[in-house]
């Protein structure tokens, strides 16, 4: 057991209100949520910052002494790796996202380059009684500071889930969109983001834009999803959502449709499925948008009821959703409040 000094803090922890001065083990259990301190090994000039549990993204320097979680991740644009099958103090591991979750690098991006090195110093010790004693100290995990599980209420406000054809396709733009536009309306809106790794920054941009109150899956001691606990944690959360009596509820589903992090399970489940009353579809592109209607109908039986995202850019785009696909369209960053008066006619049925 040895005492370090944490300069920084990663957001994938912040429910366990961690201090600076922190408490550290030699045991370290290789598995999500475990909470690790780590040495920055490395300098970057790029994403060489650190979201801290305020939200803030705080720059890293090499000797940066950081609290993070391990997990995985795969992005398709951005960095990737695993949780190995054992961690020990002195392993070299990566800092796979600015959230604070660490891993082993499976692989370099082509844009960002190699991912901070992190020397791993030991787990961050979990003192549950409030003393100090050697006996007393355990490894601390994010699932143990989460939000209670709870089973998806039966009556629920209208909710809009949003989806995409991969990331960085628009949903989080488009979700903001939505939540200013309704709030503006008078709206009690509530904001969750159900898939993906963990990041406080999209859901904070929602409280923002006027959201009563927001939710990810870290709250519910998940650092990455899967298709083992995406619905699961996705049930929990909309009913702690539906707990702050909201007018609305807006979905973000992190990830694209074919990523491994449970987007496909989420849309298998009956009882999620059900509870949406209108998807919008997020997408890059025309071929994007059609191949995305083609694959949600004929597996899913669900028909978006409108399309946004960068493939809404021009009208060009707009002409073909509305011609090809037979859907509305609207860009979220040119007519913020399309998406709402879109909305605002009878929705077309989710399932067919």
């Amino acid at each position: 057991m040895k005492r370090v000094h944490l300069n920084k803090i990663g957001s994938v922890t912040s429910r366990l209100q961690l201090r600076s001065q922190a408490v550290l083990g030699a045991d370290i259990p290789a598995r999500a949520g475990t909470v690790v301190a780590g040495r920055i090994l490395n300098s970057r000039r790029t994403y060489h910052t650190l979201e801290n549990p305020q939200g803030r993204l705080v720059p890293l320097r090499k000797g940066d002494v950081i609290a993070g979680a391990l997990g995985f991740r795969h992005a398709l644009h951005g960095f990737a790796g695993e949780i190995p099958n054992k961690v020990a103090v002195g392993d070299t591991l990566q800092l796979l996202n600015l959230g604070g979750v660490i891993g082993k690098s499976s692989s370099a991006s082509p844009i960002l380059g190699r991912p901070f090195d992190v020397e791993i110093l030991g787990a961050v010790l979990d003192f549950a009684d409030g003393s100090r004693s050697r006996m007393s100290g355990k490894p601390a995990s994010i699932s143990a500071h989460a939000l209670p599980p709870m089973p998806l209420p039966s009556n629920l406000p209208p909710i809009f889930a949003l989806v995409g054809t991969s990331m960085d396709s628009g949903k989080t733009t488009a979700a903001s969109a939505l939540v200013s536009s309704l709030s503006d309306q008078g709206k009690r809106v509530a904001c969750g983001k159900l898939t993906g790794v963990s990041l406080r920054r999209d859901m904070l941009m929602q409280e923002d834009n006027g959201a009563i109150v927001s939710a990810s899956f870290t709250d519910f001691g998940i650092v990455t999803t899967n298709e083992k606990n995406a619905v699961a944690a996705a049930h929990s959360l909309i009913a702690y959502l539906n707990d702050h009596a909201p007018d609305v509820i807006v979905l973000e589903l992190g990830d694209g449709l074919f990523g491994p992090y449970g987007v496909k399970a989420l849309l298998k489940n009956d009882a999620f499925r059900n509870a949406i009353h209108a998807f919008l579809l997020c997408a890059h592109d025309p071929v994007g948008a059609w191949g995305a209607v083609s694959y949600l109908q004929s597996n899913y039986s669900i028909r978006p009821t409108l399309v946004t995202g960068p493939v809404t850019d021009t009208q060009v785009g707009v002409g073909y959703c509305n011609e090809e696909l037979k859907l509305p369209a609207a860009n979220a960053m040119l007519d913020p409040h399309a998406l709402a008066k879109l909305l605002s006619l009878p929705l077309q049925p989710v399932a067919l």
